[in-house]
Order: C-alpha cells, then sequence, then structure tokens
C-alpha cells in the first residue's frame, strides 16, 4: 500500500436522518410505555395507601411487636402479631436453609456442567416448579407428608411446601448470575492448572455472589406471604410455639385470614394492621436485598 493511500483522509459513513414517522412511531412508544407504567402504578399505590391507613394505627399501638394473642379475647384491644411474626420467620427461614443450598448445587450444575438427559431433565422440573401454584404444593406435601406418612401437621410442613415455591427462583437467579461470569476467568484459571471445583468455589460463585444474595433474599421475600401453606398445613395458635415439627404455629398471613373472621372493631384492626406488618417485613427484605447487592458489588 503506498504513502499516497495511507496520507488519504478516511471518510465517516454518512448516516441518514432520522424519518419524521419513525420520531412519530418512537414517540408513540414512549407514551404508551409510560401510561402502562402509571396504570399498573394505581392499583399498587390503592393497596398501599388503604394498608397504611388502616393499619398505622394497629401497628403504633403499645406491644404490638413484643407481644402475643395469648389470652386476648375475640372484642379486646390488646395484644399483638409478636407469634406470627415469629412463626413466619422460622418457617421461611427453615425453607431457606433447604431450599438455597439445593438451588444454587442445581443452578451450578447446569451452568457448569449441563449436559446430556440429566439436564435436560432438571431444567424441566425447574420450569414445571415456577409455574406450580401454592395450593398444589401444599396439597402434595399434605398427601405426601400427613397422609402418607401420618406425620401431624406442623410448620416443617409449611417449610417444605415453601421449599418447592422458594427452588426454582433460586435456580433461575443463580444461573443468571452465574452465566454473567466471563467466560475469560474460567479459561485463565484453568491456564494456570487450576481443577474445575477448585475454579468454581474460588472464582465463579464469589464473582457471581452479589446477585445470587439478591436472589435468595427475594426468594425468601416470595414466600413469606403465601397462604396456602399454612392454611392447608398448621393450625393457628395464639402463643409461640418453638416446636416445628409438632403443634399449631401462627404466622401473619394465617392470623390475618383467622382475624377476618372476626365481626368485632378489634378483629379488623388486628387484620389491617397484620398485612402492613407482613407489608413492612417484605419491604424491608427487598431494600435489604437491594443494599447487599450494591455493598458486595462496591467491595469487589
Amino acid at each position: 500500500m503506498s504513502a499516497t493511500t495511507l496520507d488519504r483522509p478516511v471518510k465517516a459513513p454518512a448516516f441518514r436522518q432520522v424519518s419524521a414517522s419513525r420520531k412519530v412511531r418512537n414517540s408513540i412508544a414512549t407514551v404508551v410505555m409510560w401510561l402502562s407504567f402509571l396504570i399498573a402504578l394505581v392499583p399498587l399505590g390503592w393497596v398501599l395507601v388503604l394498608v397504611l391507613n388502616k393499619g398505622l394505627h394497629a401497628i403504633t399501638r403499645n406491644g404490638w411487636f413484643t407481644k402475643s394473642q395469648k389470652g386476648i379475647l375475640p372484642d379486646q384491644y390488646g395484644g399483638g402479631v409478636y407469634h406470627a411474626i415469629y412463626g413466619t420467620i422460622v418457617q421461611s427461614a427453615v425453607a431457606a436453609v433447604i431450599a438455597v443450598p439445593l438451588g444454587i448445587l442445581a443452578a451450578i450444575f447446569l451452568v457448569e456442567y449441563g449436559r446430556g438427559w440429566l439436564a435436560k431433565v432438571t431444567t424441566f422440573m425447574v420450569d414445571i416448579l415456577a409455574g406450580v401454584p401454592s395450593i398444589v404444593a401444599a396439597l402434595f406435601v399434605f398427601a405426601l407428608w400427613i397422609a402418607t406418612f401420618g406425620l401431624p401437621q406442623s410448620a416443617f410442613a409449611v417449610s417444605l411446601a415453601m421449599v418447592l415455591l422458594m427452588l426454582p427462583v433460586v435456580v433461575r437467579s443463580t444461573e443468571e448470575m452465574l452465566k454473567l461470569v466471563p467466560d475469560e476467568l474460567r479459561e485463565a484459571s484453568y491456564a494456570l492448572g487450576i481443577p474445575k471445583w477448585k475454579t468454581i468455589v474460588r472464582i465463579v460463585v464469589p464473582t457471581a455472589l452479589p446477585g445470587m444474595i439478591s436472589g435468595m433474599l427475594l426468594a425468601i421475600a416470595r414466600v413469606m406471604g403465601e397462604t396456602a401453606p399454612v392454611l392447608v398445613l398448621v393450625g393457628y395458635s395464639k402463643s409461640i410455639n418453638t416446636d416445628i415439627f409438632n403443634g399449631n404455629m401462627a404466622s401473619l398471613p394465617l392470623m390475618i385470614y383467622q382475624e377476618l373472621a372476626n365481626p368485632e372493631p378489634a378483629g379488623r384492626m388486628r387484620v389491617w394492621g397484620a398485612a402492613l406488618t407482613l407489608i413492612l417485613m417484605i419491604a424491608v427484605l427487598y431494600l435489604g436485598a437491594a443494599i447487599v447487592n450494591r455493598l458486595l458489588t462496591r467491595n469487589r
């Protein structure tokens, strides 16, 4: 190539001006998107305002978060939701202890080792679980745990149903986070002679950890408000039960359902207060997921 050719200035490609019809379509799409967002926001905002308006008086009462309903009559203004908060946290925590390790291992298998018929079956089963209604999961656990094995209704049975609902969320969120890890990191580790399992444990998982933790917290928040498992698999108790394998145990969704049958004004107050408490707990989990994700990403 001659020096004349090298010294010749290169012209930038000419871009055609955006047509008026394309600008109109873009404006229409933008307006439709914002309208759809506002329309979807209206019922959400209405629900939040209504629950806050009717439940704020209940949660600001003395002893709401520190007392149970033990000894409180249906028409009495007293007690709190301590027993229901305890039950909700315990049932969700037990479900998380079972579902999170299984979900992470399944996601690692699908991303790092997923080949052949076993990977296809696993993916298919995860997709099936993702679409299973909570009542179906509760009835399955009831048929297996109670009707077949003859074990009593308990908080642990509720946790087993929650495991079925949590698993697909944990698997899918972890799977997507693992896929975002650049292959260059894996290849550099293999080039240094590091085994694949150690590469996964020391490089892949720590890199994807912020998103994985967010997915776990969101999965817990997703099952905390489920009503079908607690209605089918455990009875309501006005006091705290520390035995998860036997006896009734309260939870916020179950307390709401029980108090709906109470026609007294005190019962209505407890319904709205428990609903607002549940919303606040789920909001704290979502906020915690965002904060943890930001902190871990910043410290990497």
